[in-house]
């Protein structure tokens, strides 16, 4: 096997592949449990979180960004929303060519994809469009002499940070100082939300104002409701109360709020006076709504999906469900192209040794094609003279090849006869002096004599005959096609071939054959048995 380089062009150590680099430790640097930072978040703390995370320390921000999808439940269910349908797409591998070789390679990676873990493996590498960046460690399995990805197991972004030369670097937390990640061992995703250095490249950045603001609201809120959300609880006493009697008062009014009962004397009295304000207690709502719907945007590109309480019409639908497309477009391509770049060539070149070409992993939803349009069009262009290839037609039905002894489906009207020559493939008109079609096959079967019937077909279907019918048809017609840019054009081409397509010669031919047909009619001419 040819030596194996990194992205630097050095050799690869295999035998550093084995190892696990990023375990969580209890005492170093990688720890599993960490500060709550949304915990006491203000404005002036939220600023130094994200300088600090651009200066080279992102652990606080990254921290945040965690906390926000358990303490925000909007945001949670968008981000989660997003993930978990780019994961849920169908996912597909391509191989290079159809050599034997790259077939095999392509298996290879579609037996992995395969698993059932893989789509939660996906959603794991998709973290990345929350915090603008992912690091999954390939767990490579090398028991049978051959190099396995066992699982690829998600690692706490706090525990990375980037090069302080570039930026972009990604450098893996160790006690010992911070190393570049091992080539061959990590799947690094980096979510292209917006353009920049990757810690800036998340939702969560954005975000994070938003949940700073709706958490003062939230709070806010919350002590309206406590002030204002029960009656006012008032407690009277006459003018000869002792002081232990206002005492007892107290207690009894206090105690209302908490264990619902409370006992006093006859002589005092307790009033409830219900809390009756109009409008205040919107303002909170409409704030924390307006910010969900800011998210909305952000994270989905809409919030027709999510906001259902306005009104709605169809098109507006539809414009939400584009813009979400687009959206789930791009996050599958960038998927996509990580794993073929960090994980089928590491897979392939470990197995096989460095290739011209690797196999693709492709993600997104299935071609929609009106297959019936796409028929007529086959069947038109083919009608024409055109060529199409079968194994593309039963690429486009979803048709696999029959097997070798595989009873056949035939079209109603033709024969199940094995001798009989239409069942056989259409050959392509025989060099000059031969015959071709149908009697080149009956001829092979030793088939019976032909009938005046059958002379005049084999006539027809002779190279000179042939080629005058269908040379008027056809000519220049490919010159066209090979012309065209798109299906646009090419169906253009071919509606006006048919407009206009000189068929003279084939209407005399054809005219010609009846008459002779008609003839051995009238004079008594028997058909063979096959006639």
């Amino acid at each position: 096997m040819a030596q194996l380089l990194d992205q630097f062009g050095r050799p690869l150590n295999t035998a550093a592949l084995k190892q696990e680099y990023a375990a969580p430790t209890t005492t170093g640097v990688r720890r599993p449990n960490t500060e709550h930072q949304a915990t006491g978040l203000t404005p002036g703390k939220l600023a130094r979180l994200l300088r600090s995370s651009v200066n080279g320390d992102p652990e606080a921000y990254l921290g945040l960004a965690e906390d926000m999808e358990e303490r925000d439940l909007h945001y949670a269910g968008v981000l989660a929303s997003r993930k978990l349908q780019v994961a849920g797409l169908e996912t597909t591998v391509e191989a290079a060519s159809d050599s034997p070789e790259d077939v095999e390679n392509a298996d290879m990676v579609r037996r992995f994809i395969e698993r059932d873990a893989f789509e939660s493996e996906l959603v794991d590498i998709l973290d990345a469009i929350g915090k603008g960046f992912s690091a999954t460690e390939i767990m490579w399995d090398t028991s049978e002499r051959q190099w396995e990805p066992r699982e690829l197991k998600w690692r706490d972004p706090r525990w990375f940070r980037f090069a302080d030369e570039d930026g972009e670097t990604p450098l893996l937390r160790d006690a010992a100082g911070d190393q570049p990640l091992q080539p061959f061992k990590w799947v690094f995703h980096q979510a292209k939300v917006k353009s920049g250095l990757p810690i800036r490249g998340g939702i969560a950045r954005a975000v994070c104002w938003t949940f700073l603001f709706k958490s003062f609201t939230g709070k806010d809120w919350a002590i309206f409701c406590e002030a204002y959300g029960q009656p006012l609880r008032l407690g009277k006493y006459g003018p000869g109360a002792s002081e232990p009697d206002k005492e007892v008062l107290l207690r009894a009014v206090a105690n209302i709020g908490v264990d619902y009962s409370a006992i006093v004397p006859s002589s005092m009295a307790v009033e409830f006076v219900k809390a009756d304000i109009a409008g205040s207690h919107e303002l909170y709502e409409k704030r924390s709504d307006w910010l969900d719907r800011q998210v909305s945007k952000l994270v989905l590109g809409q919030t027709g999906t999510t906001d259902m309480s306005g009104s709605s019409g169809y098109a507006q639908a539809k414009v939400h469900d584009g813009v979400k497309a687009d959206i789930e477009r791009s996050d599958a391509k960038q998927l996509a192209a990580t794993l073929n770049r960090d994980l089928v060539r590491p897979y392939i070149d470990l197995n096989k040794g460095p290739q011209k070409a690797y196999p693709k992993i492709k993600i997104g939803r299935p071609e929609s094609l009106d297959l019936k349009q796409w028929m007529e069009n086959v069947r038109t262009f083919v009608s024409m003279g055109g060529k199409v290839g079968m194994s593309v037609v039963r690429d486009k039905l979803g048709v696999e090849d029959p097997a070798a002894e595989e009873e056949l489906l035939i079209a109603p009207g033709r024969r199940a006869d094995p001798d009989y020559a239409d069942d056989a493939p259409i050959v392509p008109p025989a060099p000059a002096g031969k015959r071709a079609g149908v009697t080149a096959h009956r001829a092979a079967a030793g088939a019976k004599p032909s009938d005046a019937i059958d002379l005049s077909i084999e006539t027809l279907l002779e190279e000179d005959g042939w080629a005058a019918m269908v040379e008027p048809i056809v000519s220049g017609l490919e010159e066209q096609l090979a012309g065209a840019t798109n299906l646009e054009e090419v169906r253009e081409i071919l509606a006006t071939r048919y407009r206009t397509m000189d068929v003279a010669a084939m209407t005399d031919m054809l005219a010609r054959a009846a008459f002779n047909s008609r003839l051995a009619g009238i004079g008594g001419d028997d058909l063979t048995d096959e006639g």
